[in-house]
């Protein structure tokens, strides 16, 4: 077996193609959209490349076929809590069933991040964002949400094996949208209803930047620091709002106010998977045309959260359920087409948002996808991510 760098585009093209190899009789696999996967590896247009660097492998069997690739991430903003190492990453994994294939190219990662400086390895996660690229699935091998990580049941094994271990679970929930929310919800709902200082609103797409400075502000007490999720600023979202915009649907993004201050934000998408997986991986000019086609004539039955908070000086008051409750009035109707839905991951380590997503009504867990970290020095202690409090 051999390693090859990726460094030219001979090698890029072939870092895309080999999940298109090993995944072309799994039905429920879909190809991700290649610049998707390419701008992770771009520094022009990953800001991840200020605070670190990246180098991506090929490896081939001895007769030259392709069999296997990853990528290793050293950056210096990716901490979690607990951390009392430097700890780097790997991922883009993919790998036949074949142990010592997939040991090689974790030896080959490994061994760069220790030139990094780096003495852990999480995995398999992304250079950047932790809401795509992030997590091994080993529970739910269904066909996966738009930027959300596929692979098959073995790729367990092999992680476990080399000795990667269990460092934090990424629970996904899903219900079917047009079943009833559970009495407790709506009991819920209908006492913060009564209070006229509460108030709810969709997205707007003509007022994107005041949608942007609630949406920061909520986000920042919400979520800011957890998990290592930063601050967000207005300009930030405003841009993210801005790319999201060809694809929101402006009833599945909800906003609740108390004295029209913003207390809490439900976010969601179509699932754009559902679309794009008769692209291909490609977005060119007639996929873009036929994406418009597919968009235009064939509704999309799915749709997924991206983001779900309420500011803390509002937990527990019954806000999670006010806002739910407001946009099941609208998504439950017969003009809205998604009957199912499933939330973005939520770690283990935060209990309260589990808690939270598990009574939303007739929920189950559809999916769980795995954090992995494999400590360099084989004699040191390892602890799981602490819980949030």
């Amino acid at each position: 077996m051999q390693i090859i760098p990726v460094e030219d585009l001979q090698t890029q093209k072939a870092f895309l193609k080999v999940p298109v190899m090993l995944y072309k009789n799994d039905p429920n696999w879909i190809q991700p959209l290649d610049k998707d996967v390419e701008d992770v590896f771009d520094a022009q247009k990953n800001k991840a490349f200020r605070f670190g660097k990246v180098q991506r492998w090929l490896l081939k069997d001895d007769t030259g076929n392709y069999i296997g690739r990853i990528a290793a991430f050293a950056n210096s903003k990716y901490k979690n809590k607990g951390d009392d190492v430097p700890v780097g990453g790997c991922g883009f994994f993919e790998c036949i069933n074949n142990q010592a294939a997939a040991s090689l190219l974790f030896d080959t990662a490994q061994n760069w991040l220790k030139q990094q400086g780096m003495q852990a390895m999480d995995g398999p996660i992304n250079f950047g964002e932790r809401d795509r690229w992030w997590g091994l699935v080993t529970k739910g091998f269904m066909e996966p949400l738009y930027c959300m990580n596929y692979n098959p049941e073995y790729y367990v094994a092999l992680f476990e094996n080399y000795g990667f271990k269990l460092y934090f679970d990424q629970v996904c929930f899903s219900m079917k949208s047009k079943e009833p929310l559970s009495s407790k919800i709506w009991e819920r709902h209908n006492n913060i209803e009564k209070d006229k200082n509460f108030s709810s609103a969709t997205i707007k797409k003509n007022d994107l930047e005041k949608y942007a400075n609630d949406f920061a502000v909520v986000y920042n007490k919400a979520w800011a620091g957890h998990g290592g999720l930063k601050q967000l600023s207005k300009d930030q979202v405003l841009l993210m709002f801005k790319k999201m915009k060809p694809v929101m649907d402006e009833r599945i993004v909800w906003f609740a106010y108390y004295k029209n201050d913003p207390i809490a934000i439900f976010v969601n998408l179509p699932d754009l998977n559902q679309w794009f997986k008769h692209l291909h991986g490609k977005f060119g000019l007639l996929q873009k045309l036929k994406f418009l086609w597919l968009k235009q004539f064939s509704p999309n039955k799915k749709f997924n959260g991206l983001v779900f908070g309420v500011v803390p000086e509002f937990h527990g008051k019954g806000v999670d359920a006010y806002i739910i409750g407001e946009s099941a009035k609208v998504i439950q109707t017969d003009a809205v087409p998604y009957t199912h839905y499933e939330m973005q991951w939520i770690g283990d380590f935060n209990p309260k948002m589990l808690n939270i997503a598990g009574s939303l009504g007739d929920v189950h867990r559809s999916r769980n996808l795995s954090t992995y970290r494999f400590l360099f020095d084989r004699e040191k202690e390892f602890k799981r991510h602490p819980i949030l409090v």
